[in-house]
């Protein structure tokens, strides 16, 4: 009903938003407390955070949230703050939790069309909570999930079949990620025969959680076999949870999962430990589709890869339909009832507008006149207080549902390398990493994880990619220079004209340089950033640093660089 009437759902939502908020600061300086929705589309300007952010500092110091909301702004939305550098708060009001509810509660009835039984047994997600804050005013400063994970609309859903998760909610909302992870991976292997779906939010966490397992999995077979917590777990919570898990020693189980941890590369290492699995659950479009390669290795290719929802601290945006399908076809179909959306059409291809770029009302494309093909970057209107505001996604249309569009996720924008007039955006990077890292898996290595830099401390400046591989075979394979150097020129034969003119032609530009860091180096990269104020749950790794900090931690890592040893082909 929602996607057949999607233009009117679309009609109903601004409606009650401007019949909300008409009083506020914000919505006054262009419409005069007019309700008017061609009012609002004629006279309110597309904006970036550097425009809202002043509004959310003042209500974060004491003043009324009918600064920008008709409703009380509860809570202050701490956005994952790694794809530039630093995190945005976005304002939260008390229904915006319904929103996201009724979103999550459509997930495991597509999901049900699709794969039977899922009712019978239990989910090993690894979700994560992360301490939160207090602004001056007494405002809980906190991330979106978090939020959701400490609300009564997760806590009390005791009933519900397709929530049950292996892990005690006490385990998933300790703060301590580390122990939460040991505790959650602890339960998992003992429920190992009832578990039918793993996953967690992102890929990243989730190949995260199983690095994890590598290293500790003797200290939990130990547990198990002993029926004793390691003493380590010092979360007082955790540990009373955890009794009923290990109120028995289990060397039967211990000596199972010895022998199937203990045997030999980690390869379908998820299908042995967990038989019965029908799918991993994480998101994997974006930037997260790199580690799909990973993923497949550890399932030995064997257990689907499914990505289900489409989401951000501004707003919850839509549900994939079609779940089983391959992570690379992967399209949202956008739900009408989240926020209001519209859409600015990057009529060059994928040449993102600038935040500085004043982008005109009459740009703007509502959601169900968006054209399939095309390339839009995402605005959207709340309640909570976001009004024309431009969210950074990136979204090619693919198609429709009803009348509801379907979007491919693109890209992040203004996520780039730049050292003279060339620019590099996130996209451009994934996809030469993603053809040079097909050499190395030629040659029985995968790319693990990567960022990038660029470097002027050298003249002429130069890109920096960061590379963690791990090796299919066993024991220690040494990497071939030449192997790194072919990757190096695959990287710059597949970036733009303008890269490969200025470092051919212009000699602007120097030889790109590959850096390998140590095994564990993007871990302790995530250790950082998360101690620096994001998420573990909406950790993603950026793609190009710029912290001073991140970048001693991964130099300090390289164990061997490599250059592109030729120009790269730049006439059009």
């Amino acid at each position: 009903m929602l996607t057949v009437n999607a233009k009117e759902a679309q009609q109903l939502i601004l409606t009650k938003i401007l019949e909300r908020n008409q009083a506020s600061e914000y919505l006054s300086k262009f419409m005069n407390r007019s309700t008017n929705t061609s009012t609002f589309k004629r006279n309110v300007p597309v904006v970036t955070y550097d425009v809202v952010q002043p509004y959310i500092t003042r209500i974060s110091t004491g003043e009324d949230s009918s600064i920008i909301s008709g409703d009380r702004i509860v809570e202050l939305l701490r956005s994952s703050g790694t794809s530039r550098g630093e995190p945005r708060l976005m304002p939260a009001i008390s229904e915006d939790l319904d929103r996201r509810t009724y979103l999550y509660s459509l997930l495991m009835p597509i999901m049900n069309k699709y794969v039977s039984g899922l009712g019978e047994g239990k989910a090993m997600y690894l979700l994560f909570v992360k301490a939160e804050t207090l602004t001056n005013s007494g405002i809980p400063v906190r991330s979106v999930l978090t939020s959701y994970y400490k609300s009564p609309h997760f806590l009390h859903r005791k009933h519900d079949l397709y929530n049950n998760y292996t892990s005690p909610d006490e385990v998933i909302l300790c703060p301590d990620s580390q122990q939460s992870m040991y505790c959650q991976l602890l339960c998992g292997l003992v429920e190992r025969q009832h578990v039918l779906r793993l996953g967690a939010v992102f890929a990243s966490a989730f190949l995260r959680s199983i690095s994890f397992l590598e290293l500790h999995w003797c200290d939990l077979v130990t547990d198990i076999r002993n029926g004793k917590l390691n003493p380590n777990v010092t979360n007082t919570k955790c540990r009373l949870a955890m009794e009923c898990f290990l109120a028995l020693p289990n060397p039967e189980l211990a000596d199972e999962l010895e022998e199937i941890c203990g045997c030999g590369p980690w390869k379908g290492i998820l299908g042995r430990l967990w038989p019965n699995v029908k799918y991993i659950e994480a998101v994997l479009t974006g930037t997260m589709a790199q580690y799909i390669p990973m993923l497949e290795f550890y399932s030995g290719g064997r257990i689907p890869l499914v990505c289900t929802m489409y989401a951000s601290s501004e707003s919850y945006f839509g549900v994939n339909l079609r779940p089983l399908c391959k992570p690379t076809d992967v399209s949202y179909t956008i739900l009408p009832n989240m926020a209001y959306f519209e859409f600015i059409p990057l009529e060059d291809g994928l040449r993102v507008t600038d935040d500085e770029e004043v982008v005109g009302n009459d740009k703007l494309v509502s959601l169900v006149d968006v054209k399939v093909g095309c390339y839009y970057e995402l605005v959207v209107t709340t309640f909570s207080g976001l009004y024309r505001y431009r969210v950074g996604d990136v979204l090619q249309v693919t198609g429709f549902y009803n009348h509801a569009p379907q979007f491919k996720f693109i890209c992040r924008r203004n996520v780039i390398l730049s050292i003279d007039t060339d620019k590099t955006n996130e996209e451009d990077l994934h996809n030469s990493v993603t053809r040079a890292k097909k050499i190395l898996e030629d040659r029985n290595h995968i790319l693990l994880e990567y960022t990038s830099y660029p470097d002027t401390s050298t003249v002429p400046g130069h890109y920096v990619l960061f590379w963690e591989i791990k090796s299919t075979c066993e024991g220690v394979q040494p990497l071939d220079p030449q192997l790194l150097e072919s990757c190096c020129v695959s990287v710059e034969e597949s970036l733009d004209y303008i890269y490969r003119r200025c470092r051919a032609h212009d000699k602007s530009v120097g030889p790109l340089e590959i850096r390998v860091v140590e095994a564990g180096a993007f871990d302790a990269l995530m250790d950082l950033l998360v101690s620096q104020g994001s998420s573990i749950n909406q950790y993603k790794t950026p793609r190009c640093i710029e912290s001073g900090l991140a970048l001693k931690l991964l130099n300090s890592k390289v164990t061997a660089s490599f250059f592109s040893p030729r120009d790269p082909e730049w006439t059009m």
